[in-house]
């Protein structure tokens, strides 16, 4: 089954690594993925950009709303996910432990079950 890990950080904390933490933090995340990538388990992986770089199209009214920014106010905001394949929750939770103790400091994983609607690859 499919699994989406959702990784949610303070983003002013994650934003004011310095080069040397970013490097550190990611080649400690590349060694939880590259076993999951060997294995023909791991989808696609994506950070995604600042908060400052989204726009929100809000529904409800007549017309949708579309607003600059997140669509909450949060302490935490997502910043990447994982797509990854496991036999079943406890495996996903097991892979969402490595990247915690992989990726240093407060912050959150939710782990969220996949269906897939149009199976496919992205483009390069």
């Amino acid at each position: 089954m499919l699994y989406a890990i959702l990784c949610y950080n303070q983003e002013d904390v994650v934003g004011a690594w310095s080069r040397e933490e970013e490097d550190a933090v990611m080649e400690r995340l590349a060694a939880v993925q590259k076993p999951l990538a060997t294995a023909g388990r791991l989808g696609p992986v994506a950070r995604l950009l600042p908060t400052t770089a989204a726009t929100t199209l809000r529904k409800g009214g007549a017309e949708p709303l579309v607003i600059d920014g997140p669509f909450a106010e949060t302490k935490e905001q997502l910043l990447g996910f994982y797509v990854i394949d496991c036999a079943g929750l406890e495996e996903a939770l097991d892979v969402a432990r490595d990247l915690a103790r992989a990726n240093p400091g407060p912050g959150s994983y939710e782990i969220r079950p996949l269906r897939l609607f149009r199976p496919g690859a992205m483009p390069a």
